[in-house]
């Protein structure tokens, strides 16, 4: 998910073997929440309340509350579980007719049935309005969807892909009421009808109310009567200090490092938690392979002998994050260390300069590190000032950062105008897939002109297919060590999730893994 976007995996071999993945654990239905209500603020917008529209952490974060998926990521649990439906599971031993089977009685927060019916078309119209902002660009694999009755659907795919399930149960598979979305367009009235925990009462600029749906038939048991989210836009000043005049209860996503660290020092009559969690979330460099200098692999060798991730950790994220050593994150299955290994974690210079030297390169290599403020997190800029002053202590650069305005960013790097710039990642689903097939993948997010057959005919797909999603890890690793040795990206640091809290606010420690999902159900507030 572009940060907009980030774990072991659903064990599909044993899925495959019985047939069908089933519910358990219990379920809620007719619940209007208990305790008091929460009022949280974040720096992030919600760009959108229509799920085919949303590919951003803001508005997923509201997917998750407001609409349900077929299956559903259980607190600190990165395997998938049932959700909407009663059992889900492949059909076939290569992984592409996917069956699931819907609960009784389910109902949208605005009384309407939710059946196979809204299933269907809730994916068939996200795929036809393929909105470039939305989550479509996630199932280049459906083919379609069938509808054998009202409580059946079965998706076929064109090719094998076993993380399939996983993908259905992120924000990106949240189900629509088909009396209340247009077949053809988004919706612009910022209203949403799901069949969440929760449903949206109010959206403007400054804010999103949400209730507690009497609706709502699943797994989740709401421990307070509502939430109100605060947008703050960007503003982390005023974010922080809306918490510590008690406006907000909780703070998340945008605080600095600095405002984390400070307010973890706080005495305890300030009245303030710091609550830490898991996070896939990653940042890399990213390379224009058609750039003049950029795109020559000595330029890349050098910056990746002279990066030294430790400093940047320490000196601008101040320990909250860590060094990020390949473009799989640790803790997702299949990750290791191609970056540690070809490049190594120290500085040097000797290395970097023979590497110049090795693609005919001499003098000073002038080259500008192009940032964007705040989309990939409040100290972007600081960071690539930092890289720069790393590079030219070297005495092999000249390099200068420059930052522009987030849209104008994404439009300058689709016309190739950068060589070197930063991108972001908070992940969809919980699979090693999900950090190679949209950087390196047909229709990839980068727009940096890579293309590495082997990767894309072999590996990729390979992977997909490969429903024991263990005996991925050695295709996984192959991929890894390519990407090392030819650089089309330099990942930087992996985050960790944090939120601050006042006290009595209790719950956070269930919103903050490694499956991104911000659970409003688990917040509670003591009186």
């Amino acid at each position: 998910m572009n940060l907009r976007n980030q774990w072991p995996v659903l064990p599909l071999a044993a899925v495959l073997a019985s047939g069908l993945l089933t519910g358990c654990g219990s379920e809620s239905g007719d619940s209007g929440g208990t305790g008091s209500s929460v009022v949280m603020g974040m720096s992030d917008d919600v760009l959108a309340t229509d799920p085919a529209a949303g590919y951003d952490p803001g508005s997923w974060l509201l997917f998750n509350n407001v609409f349900q998926s077929l299956l559903s990521f259980p607190k600190g649990s990165t395997e998938p579980q049932p959700e909407l439906a009663k059992q889900c599971g492949f059909t076939d031993t290569r992984a592409m007719v996917y069956k699931c089977e819907l609960k009784d009685g389910l109902k949208f927060s605005n009384g309407d049935d939710l059946t196979s019916e809204d299933v269907k078309f809730t994916f068939d119209r996200m795929l036809k309005i393929a909105d470039p902002a939305g989550p479509a660009l996630m199932f280049p694999m459906l083919d379609k969807v069938e509808t054998p009755d009202a409580k059946t659907a079965v998706f076929h795919l064109k090719v094998p892909d076993a993380t399939f399930p996983s993908k259905i149960a992120s924000g990106a598979g949240s189900i629509v009421d088909h009396r209340q979305y247009d077949a053809n367009a988004l919706r612009t009235d910022h209203q949403a009808i799901g069949s969440g925990p929760y449903k949206l009462d109010s959206f403007d600029k400054d804010q999103a109310v949400f209730s507690v749906n009497g609706n709502y038939k699943g797994s989740a048991k709401p421990n307070n009567s509502g939430v109100t989210l605060k947008f703050f836009h960007g503003d982390r000043t005023a974010l922080k200090e809306a918490l510590l005049d008690g406006d907000i209860d909780i703070a998340y996503r945008g605080l600095t490092a600095t405002d984390i660290t400070q307010l973890d020092q706080q005495d305890d009559s300030k009245g303030i938690d710091v609550i830490e969690g898991t996070s896939a979330e990653v940042q890399h460099l990213v390379f224009n392979m058609k750039d003049p200098v950029a795109g020559k692999l000595g330029v890349r060798k050098a910056m990746a002998y002279l990066i030294d991730r430790d400093a940047l950790i320490k000196d601008v994220y101040q320990g909250t994050a860590t060094p990020l050593y390949s473009i799989v994150p640790a803790g997702v299955a299949g990750h290791n260390t191609a970056f540690f290994d070809t490049y190594g974690a120290r500085p040097s210079q000797a290395k970097a300069a023979a590497a110049l030297r090795a693609d005919d390169i001499t003098g000073k290599v002038k080259l500008t590190l192009w940032s964007t403020p705040s989309r990939y997190g409040p100290a972007t800029d600081e960071e690539l000032k930092a890289i720069a002053e790393q590079l030219n202590a070297s005495g092999l650069f000249d390099a200068d950062v420059k930052s522009v305005a987030f849209d104008q960013y994404e439009k300058d790097i689709a016309a190739g105008k950068y060589g070197v710039y930063v991108k972001g990642w908070v992940p969809d689903y919980p699979d090693a897939d999900n950090f190679t097939a949209p950087f390196f993948g047909k229709g990839n997010v980068l727009d940096n002109h890579y293309d590495n057959r082997t990767i894309t005919g072999t590996l990729l797909p390979g992977t997909a297919a490969q429903s024991d999603r263990a005996a991925t890890d050695k295709d996984f690793g192959r991929l890894q060590n390519i990407v090392a040795d030819e650089l089309p990206v330099l990942p930087v640091w992996q985050a960790k999730q944090y939120a601050v809290v006042r006290d009595g606010v209790y719950g956070l420690e269930y919103c903050l893994d490694s499956s991104t999902v911000f659970r409003f159900w688990e917040l509670s507030k003591s009186s």
